[in-house]
């Protein structure tokens, strides 16, 4: 994906009709003036793989790409950044996605989005019977549940783990992901979209339920942070003081690869939520999602952080109803407790 951003412009002021229902508009016919214009590489993937190698991971990119100009200059910045390409899969029928994204101050954006080559692509495009990894990371997939099976399957056999972070075309086929997130070791959404797999009004309570379906499950929630566990400790994370927001583009891509750059070399569950949150806020206070991406070995300041350990009622229970709210536990207040400390 090509990523072209338009900013600093009167004309792109947000127009807020209500607190969180903001819109751009543009006058059909106008000629819409900016002062600024930055061009760089983006797709959720190329993201992720560029956090692993900076922070000293061996990665490997594998998606989808048209033999044309933004190809090339995805390729390139990859390969710049030591990202294994070998795997790439190249289109003669179809362009590299390009996206559109027209910032307004705060970061916000509008994006016009052309996705391409990514999302045209066949089965048989896919297959990890030559590649050696110990995790698997997955972005959406444009909710292609036949090829997703399949990578989760062929990962299992190879015996790798599975980090899964849905998009919109998997959530939209919710009862499908259910059955297939018996793959996933660790799961990242935020609080709306994990509200449409598992019940629960906050980010602690969807945590609680999200470990019915997998062993870790971190939920983001704006503002307020985000709260993971892997079914013995919780880590409650508020946010990372750094430089303002200027783009917001990415900033779920840096959380996520940020958790597990740390989390994969066995670090706790706390210092992979700092790194994520500190990756996350190093990406949005720079325009475009990979320029703010961290080295490894970065200095990192103190951030709110609340670890306990969790009683034994919190343990997985795959008979739990997973879309009823469960009773109340110790377990689930404790999750709770752990967010609300954070919050003050």
């Amino acid at each position: 994906m090509q990523d072209i951003f338009l900013y600093q412009s009167s004309d792109l002021a947000p127009v807020c009709e209500q607190p969180d229902e903001c819109f751009v508009e543009l006058k059909l016919g106008a000629k819409v003036d900016v002062n600024a214009i930055v061009s760089s590489t983006g797709g959720g993937a190329t993201n992720a793989a560029v956090t692993f190698a900076r922070q000293g991971i061996e990665a490997a990119f594998y998606g989808v790409v048209g033999d044309d100009l933004a190809g090339a200059a995805v390729l390139q910045q990859l390969d710049e950044e030591g990202v294994d390409t070998r795997h790439v899969v190249h289109s003669s029928k179809h362009q590299t996605g390009v996206s559109v994204l027209l910032l307004v101050p705060g970061g916000e954006r509008t994006i016009v989005t052309y996705r391409g080559a990514s999302t045209h692509y066949r089965e048989e495009d896919f297959s990890l019977d030559m590649v050696q990894a110990d995790w698997l990371y997955i972005t959406s997939l444009a909710g292609n549940m036949q090829v997703l099976n399949k990578l989760f399957a062929q990962a299992k056999q190879q015996h790798m783990k599975i980090f899964f972070n849905p998009g919109k075309g998997e959530l939209e086929q919710a009862e499908q992901l259910r059955d297939l997130l018996s793959y996933v070791d660790v799961l990242l959404a935020n609080k709306q979209e994990m509200q449409q797999i598992v019940s629960g009004d906050t980010a602690a309570e969807l945590v609680r339920q999200a470990l019915n379906l997998v062993p870790c499950a971190i939920v983001t929630d704006g503002p307020r942070g985000a709260v993971a566990s892997d079914g013995k400790m919780v880590v409650a994370a508020g946010q990372y003081d750094g430089e303002p927001a200027v783009d917001r583009t990415g900033a779920g891509d840096a959380f996520g690869s940020g958790f597990l750059s740390q989390w994969a070399q066995g670090a706790s569950l706390e210092r992979a939520m700092w790194v994520a949150s500190a990756n996350a806020a190093s990406v949005v206070a720079q325009v475009g999602a990979k320029a703010g991406i961290l080295p490894r070995y970065t200095e990192l300041h103190d951030m709110p952080l609340v670890v306990r350990e969790l009683p034994h009622q919190l343990q997985r229970d795959k008979s739990a109803p997973i879309l009823e709210q469960s009773d109340k536990t110790a377990a689930d207040t404790e999750v709770e407790e752990t967010q609300e400390e954070v919050d003050q």
